[in-house]
């Protein structure tokens, strides 16, 4: 009988993604935004993997990308104006499989590589029709794939608030 209630007690307990995604929620309720930048890093680390993590707000006027977090404080891509238009004006995931790619989406791609990542996955927050941040990972070549959007999508959506907030202040 005891294996029996062991076993139940086992399949009752929540998934790992539910557990980091309940624990970034809680950092929302408490509206730390760097407990919540901290709770996405670890969640998609964990769930997605990166080698370098960033949270990037976007101004109002003009579509100025600001950082907001980095698991590596001095790297910070610029996007190209093809990059731009797609992520930050369309609202759109990028995800960049390898250098060829990379190149397409950034400026300095050749200092990407030379952190040991070749590939790259932006998912911007799009509140109201205007994208208002985004979340970047970036990993070796052929890390991410289409599903990878998926996981990472309601982890950036909870920084929504977050972005609201550095936009007033930045802006007032």
């Amino acid at each position: 009988m005891d294996e029996m209630n062991d076993a139940a007690t086992v399949s009752l307990a929540p998934p790992r993604p539910m557990l980091l995604l309940n624990e970034a929620c809680a950092a929302a309720r408490r509206c730390e935004a760097e407990s919540v930048c901290h709770a996405v890093d670890k969640a998609l680390g964990e769930l997605v993997g990166h080698k370098v993590f960033a949270i990037y707000y976007v101004s109002s006027e003009p579509h100025e990308i600001v950082a907001m977090y980095s698991s590596r404080p001095a790297v910070h891509p610029i996007g190209t104006p093809a990059w731009n238009d797609l992520v930050i004006t369309r609202g759109q995931p990028y995800i960049g499989c390898d250098t060829d790619d990379l190149r397409w989406a950034y400026g300095d791609a050749e200092y990407i590589n030379g952190l040991g990542c070749g590939s790259v996955l932006n998912v911007p927050v799009v509140v109201s029709g205007e994208t208002v941040g985004m979340v970047s990972l970036m990993h070796e070549a052929g890390w991410y794939r289409d599903e990878h959007v998926q996981l990472a999508m309601p982890f950036a959506y909870l920084l929504a608030p977050a972005f609201a907030t550095a936009r007033q202040l930045v802006e007032a």
